[in-house]
């Protein structure tokens, strides 16, 4: 049965709004306390750049095995000298690449490190700039004490806070659960006439609240938006749009969109289209989900690989599995190439109902198509291949590894405890457990919890206490401290 697409030779490219913003400075703030206006009131939509075109959803470039290494060195490498006192006077390139690199992968801790290594060098000069990066790598890192010890820093600097700066602490504060606080620096940057919340500031905190399911703060955000004369953007829609698709309240998110395209100047994008295509699948209703399908191509709206990757996912969840493979032959017709999303999503989904021949045959296809598996995708398959009792297979896939450039990570080795865990296996997980911390994998609770259940199940009671308090343990030196600052 062929999947309900639509040929998108014939579809044109949308407009959209870009989603970068110019950094403005402003003054500090002036501390005053929240007094927000609840009433609801309607909020216009806001113009959209004439220059702006739709791009679709971007691929990062795969970083190879010796980028990867040479990050790994580098960053480790200025790490090195952060305690000593003799290294005040090195070159700014390798300081400001590292710390680049490590703010880009979320390390939060190696960042905060080379920062403090930084701010001892004789050359070294305060900028925003730097503290807007820091400070959203740290709202995605869910570090909110950091981020205020950062801006305690900053302003130690003598540094004034520009609007970007301020933002960046808004989303630390709410991406970490922390609303109230965020909502307050919103409130204090009303005071200053020329550090006033722009769109940016309340789709951050809008994409916040629907990030912790706080879906009764959004008309308190529209109202202030409409007061203060800000109109929302097709970001703005799209952020309400995905939380609430996110959450499975589809009425509102259509809702939302009648409203976008009826403001006249906001019009859906691909990323709409891949919310509304994501929240009819997730949720199992997939007549909804090619009804949106086909309506956003009568927009003009194209699909890309991010929407392909979708529809593949939302067949194999609701067990379509000839219209999941339908999707990889009409991709291969347009002339999409499959990702190793794509793939993955295939052999996760076949794995998972114990299919292995179709799971093996679509492995073997990535490798010929020159597809480079990664960790996930072994993930995928020593899991399936564990529930079955594959040990043999797990052990081979291992050795593949072994001879290959793949960057293994916690999950997966959760995923390889677990498989020996079944078959009952505690010695290799013995082993496998030392493995990962000589690979700087660190344990997670799932870990811990995989081999305390074999442990216990094979009468190891003291083995298993004393993984318990090892699990405690590495819970308690999990705090980390700004260094050097």
């Amino acid at each position: 049965m062929e999947p309900h697409l639509l040929d998108p030779a014939v579809l044109s490219w949308p407009s959209s709004i870009p989603l970068t913003y110019t950094t403005r400075s402003l003054k500090v703030l002036k501390g005053t306390k929240p007094t927000l206006n609840s009433s609801l009131l309607l909020v216009r939509a806001g113009k959209r750049s004439s220059e702006s075109s739709q791009k679709g959803l971007q691929r990062q470039p795969k970083k190879d095995l010796s980028r990867i290494l040479r990050t790994e060195a580098a960053i480790s490498g200025i790490e090195r000298k952060v305690n000593s006192k003799k290294y005040n006077t090195l070159w700014p390139k390798p300081v400001l690449e590292a710390l680049d690199e490590a703010i880009r992968e979320n390390r939060y801790e190696s960042a905060l490190k080379i920062f403090g290594l930084l701010r001892k060098q004789h050359w070294y000069e305060p900028r925003c700039q730097t503290y807007t990066k820091l400070l959203m790598m740290l709202g995605k890192c869910k570090q909110p004490e950091q981020a205020s010890l950062l801006f305690e820093v900053m302003l130690s600097e003598g540094l004034q806070p520009t609007l970007d700066v301020y933002t960046a602490l808004v989303s630390a504060y709410g991406y970490s659960g922390q609303l109230d606080k965020a909502f307050c620096i919103v409130e204090d940057m009303k005071s200053v006439s020329d550090c006033r919340p722009d769109v940016y500031t309340y789709s951050i905190l809008i994409k916040c609240c629907t990030k912790l399911g706080r879906f009764d703060l959004i008309e308190r955000i529209f109202s202030e938006m409409s007061y203060l004369g800000i109109e929302c953007s097709t970001v703005t829609y799209n952020t309400i749009i995905d939380g609430y698709g996110k959450a499975e309240m589809c009425e509102l998110m259509e809702r939302s969109l009648t409203a976008m395209i009826g403001s006249g100047t906001c019009l859906p994008d691909i990323f709409t289209l891949n919310s509304f295509i994501w929240a009819y699948g997730n949720s199992g209703q997939i007549e909804k989900m090619e009804k949106w399908y086909d309506e956003f191509q009568l927009m003009g709206i194209r699909p890309d690989i991010k929407t392909f990757n979708i529809l593949i996912r939302s067949y194999g969840k609701a067990c379509s599995y000839e219209k999941m493979v339908s999707v990889m032959k009409f991709m291969k017709k347009r002339f999409y190439s499959p990702t190793v999303v794509t793939f993955n999503i295939v052999i996760e989904m076949f794995g998972k109902v114990g299919n292995i021949e179709k799971m093996e045959e679509f492995f073997l296809k990535m490798k010929h198509q020159g597809v480079k598996p990664n960790s996930i995708t072994y993930c995928s398959l020593v899991s399936a291949y564990g529930k079955v009792g594959y040990l043999k297979k797990v052990d081979s896939i291992l050795r593949q590894i072994e001879n290959s450039n793949v960057i293994l990570d916690t999950p997966f080795f959760n995923c390889v405890l677990s498989a020996y865990g079944q078959a009952g296996d505690v010695k290799r997980m013995g082993e496998l457990f030392l493995d990962m911390k000589e690979r700087k994998c660190k344990p997670d609770n799932i870990t811990f919890a995989t081999m305390i259940q074999a442990y216990k199940a094979q009468g190891m009671t003291e083995a298993a206490q004393n993984l318990e308090v090892n699990m405690i343990a590495t819970k308690d030196k999990s705090g980390t401290r700004l260094i050097g600052c």
